[in-house]
């Protein structure tokens, strides 16, 4: 296969088409400078876009290192075919019509791998895709208008949609854009694929990322761990939450956890930064490309209004970030620094005392960032260029750039509303060091997905790919999915099975009671009223199985003293791999919806740290004086869940315990649920 570097830093294009979209090309060739020659190919023209056209592939003064196709679909794979014949680099499909419409023409998928064929060991990018953008070197294989300068390094982009990517060009946040990709269909070269090249050039800062799905997880996976060797963090928006992992709908697990749950657990355990939109994106890369990931949610803030210090109290605390109280230190030279007449605190507002005394700014400023914080922020909105004056606050940015170069702390300069931060200000910040944030809430949602990602710990374990779905799964009753669970070491109460009520009551004897009585042949057995809880007789037992109706019947010891109940369950996700959710569990599970998820396989370590997520927490470490549970028999007892998972991988559809119950003493699964088919 070739290199993708051929394509995506070419020394030599060819065009194929005649249309609007191939004249702009060329025109966006000429606009950002690239140095090669760009060789326009028509059957007929003799000239396209002001350039000598060439009638065929075959006429080409050369093989192209890169090429634009702008023909139909059926005509795309003629000239692929045509094209590695004369052994070009690569190409991109602009056409579309393939796969992303095959309900629509009928023949889009077959016609899609004929592409592929065609093209052999030569690069395609797409089909159906606007190209990309090389801001670096200056090629531009892009049909359309866009709004990126050249640049000497910067952050990446890579999105499944080409109107996204043309968008995030027009940004006018001052953020450096060293390549703009668009991935199309991914027939060929996936996101995975052109993310690993990408990050490969020195130049590049950072990795931003518009995902919509994960084709090939494995190269995925890869990509990242690669990222994490040269130090190139990575920032995603992770749209379309699909319904592959609701497959699973019997379970509480699969209603709770589906694939959007799969997406976090997948970007947690990669260590790529999830952020809710474009903006937080491209003010995360802002953040990355300056400075990095930060060390922890530790920042401060300053401002000249106590309005703008408790706006950033609020969004602060709503974003996950903390502003510690002031040392001593801090406070005596902020006293020094802004007089006797400021409260001092953080968030600050150093009021305007000293406005218009830039060496007082920069002793306040300095005095703020102590060594524990991992970053300062200044809230400055700048005046309208076209009718205000900004002299006095030139000022500020000087001092904060001075109290970054004494403090050694990374420092921001954050505009309330994004159209207060010029454009022309932030790319000169960048270039000072400093970052331009625009925009609040998005600027403080993005220090905090880079505080994050120092936060994570990237699992170097192999994802467990979830492979074929298996053939005709069915519902294991409850007494099966027990002794499966049983089987790899999962605790499960003592229990009998009866057909009768009679034997019920026989059964419940020999047990001791207390005892529960389960209807089996119910899913949710709860709200089935197949329950029957805390029975202390061998009439109640009999009773209650005469009530609850059916011939196969469960008695277990009743378990009781719990501290808290647990949902675990595994459901397989084909986007993300085994998911492994852990939440509040009982009847309240999904009211609560309080969960966390891991991808399988988990570490101890992994589970722990889940386990601190939940908002229940508190109650396992012991609440109110209550004892604790037994922490270290949950965390065992989940990873045997988590290896009977695996043992049935081939197979299994979902698993759930709900409840696992527990105790100062112990934990037991008094409730499963397993779904399993045959390996294809």
């Amino acid at each position: 296969m070739e290199p993708l570097s051929r394509l995506l830093r070419p020394s030599s294009i060819a065009v194929i088409g005649g249309g609007a979209w191939c004249a702009n090309v060329i025109a966006e060739c000429r606009k950002i400078g690239f140095a090669g020659p760009v060789w326009p190919v028509h059957p007929t023209k003799t000239e396209v876009a002001g350039l000598r056209a060439y009638p065929t592939i075959a006429d080409l003064p050369e093989a192209p290192d890169a090429t634009f196709i702008g023909v139909n679909r059926a005509a795309s794979i003629d000239t692929l075919r045509a094209l590695a014949a004369r052994g070009a680099g690569g190409a991109v499909c602009f056409a579309s019509g393939f796969r992303e419409a095959a309900a629509e023409t009928g023949d889009g998928a077959e016609l899609e791998a004929e592409l592929v064929a065609a093209a052999g060991p030569m690069r395609i990018v797409g089909p159906n895709c606007y190209g990309f953008l090389n801001l670096l070197d200056g090629a531009a294989l892009w049909p359309d208008q866009h709004g990126a300068l050249r640049v000497d390094r910067g952050v990446a982009l890579i999105t499944q949609s080409s109107n996204i990517a043309i968008n995030l060009t027009m940004q006018t946040r001052g953020l450096p854009i060293a390549y703009a990709v668009t991935a199309g269909n991914q027939a060929q070269t996936g996101m995975a694929e052109i993310a690993m090249a990408l990050i490969e050039d020195e130049r590049v800062t950072a990795l931003g990322l518009h995902v919509e799905g994960i084709g090939d997880l494995a190269g995925f996976t890869a990509m990242a761990a690669r990222a994490q060797v040269l130090g190139k963090p990575i920032v995603a928006v992770k749209a379309g939450a699909s319904d592959q992992a609701r497959v699973a709908a019997v379970s509480h697990t699969g209603s709770l956890a589906g694939s959007d749950a799969g997406a976090d657990a997948l970007f947690a355990r990669l260590g790529i930064a999830r952020v809710a939109g474009l903006a937080e994106l491209l003010e995360t890369l802002k953040i990355l490309h300056v400075v990095g990931p930060l060390g922890s949610g530790d920042i401060a803030s300053m401002s000249c209004s106590g309005g703008e210090a408790g706006l950033m109290a609020d969004l602060g605390a709503r974003a996950g970030l903390n502003y510690p109280p002031l040392t001593a230190s801090q406070r005596d030279d902020l006293r020094a620094a802004l007089g006797p007449k400021v409260a001092l605190a953080n968030p600050l507002d150093y009021h305007t005392y000293i406005w218009g005394d830039e060496a007082a700014i920069t002793r306040a400023f300095s005095a703020m960032m102590a060594p524990h914080l991992a970053m300062g922020v200044v809230v400055l909105d700048f005046p309208r260029p076209d009718r205000c004056e900004s002299a006095a606050w030139d000022l500020v940015v000087n001092a904060v750039e001075a109290a970054r170069a004494a403090t050694g702390r990374p420092m921001a300069i954050m505009a309330s509303i994004p159209e207060t931060m010029p454009e022309a200000l932030a790319a000169d910040m960048i270039a000072r060091g400093i970052v331009p944030l625009a925009g609040m809430a998005e600027g403080l949602a993005a220090i905090a997905a880079c505080a994050g990602i120092s936060a994570l710990r990237p699992n170097p374990a192999p994802l467990i790919l979830p492979g074929p779905e298996p053939i005709a799964p069915r519902l294991l009753t409850e007494a099966e999915g027990k002794a499966m669970l049983s089987d790899h070491g999962v605790p499960v109460p003592r229990r009998e099975l009866a057909t009768t009520p009679d034997a019920a009551a026989d059964a419940a004897a020999r047990l001791g009671f207390p005892v529960v009585l389960k209807g089996l042949g119910h899913a949710h057995k709860t709200e089935a009223g197949a329950v029957a809880l805390n029975l202390t007789s061998a009439e109640a037992v009999a009773d209650a199985a005469a009530r609850t109706g059916g011939s196969d019947f469960l008695i277990e010891e009743m378990v009781s003293g719990a501290v808290a109940e647990i949902l675990v369950g595994v459901i397989r996700d084909p986007a993300h791999g085994f998911v492994l959710t852990l939440g509040a569990g009982g009847v309240l599970t999904e009211i609560m919806a309080d969960t966390t998820s891991l991808l399988l396989p988990a570490t101890a370590q992994d589970i722990a740290d889940a386990l601190d997520r939940l908002r229940i927490a508190p109650l396992l470490a012991g609440y109110r004086g209550k004892p604790p549970a037994h922490n270290a028999a949950l965390v065992a007892a989940i990873l045997a869940v988590q290896d009977c998972a695996i043992a049935h991988m081939g197979g299994l559809v979902e698993l759930e315990i709900n409840p696992l119950i527990a105790t100062p003493d112990r934990v037991v699964a008094v409730d499963a649920l397993i779904r399993l088919g045959e390996r294809p």
